[in-house]
């Protein structure tokens, strides 16, 4: 089964189209490295909790989004191998600064168990 390396982060409301923008130049350089799919997911549903919560998660301020998204690879085996180079992916440093603060963002990797 395939191997997903998912994330969530917060990202200002009024940076939406700047986020969706890095996320298709990102999903090329990951696709050329042998990503399968990627998703994006901008938050609409995602309640404030009192204990845990996704907004808790990222830190979410006052007029930032949660969002989350996820990369499929056919095995770990080939997302581990790929996964740097996609980093070092010269694209990378020509689309500027990530619209969102990269330090709130979580992320890891997954051995996908059920795919129906």
């Amino acid at each position: 089964m395939s191997y997903v390396m998912s994330y969530i982060a917060a990202v200002p409301e009024a940076r939406k189209a700047e986020y969706q923008r890095h996320c298709e130049l990102a999903a090329a350089v990951f696709k050329d490295h042998g990503a399968t799919r990627i998703v994006e997911c901008w938050g609409d549903q995602v309640p404030p909790g009192e204990v845990t919560s996704f907004p808790m998660a990222v830190k979410a301020e006052e007029g930032e989004i949660v969002v989350t998204g996820w990369q499929e690879w056919p095995d770990k085996a080939t997302h581990d191998a790929n996964m740097e180079a996609a980093m070092k992916d010269p694209r990378f440093r020509e689309m500027g600064e990530m619209p969102f603060d990269g330090k709130r963002m979580i992320f890891a990797g997954f051995q996908t168990i059920l795919d129906v």
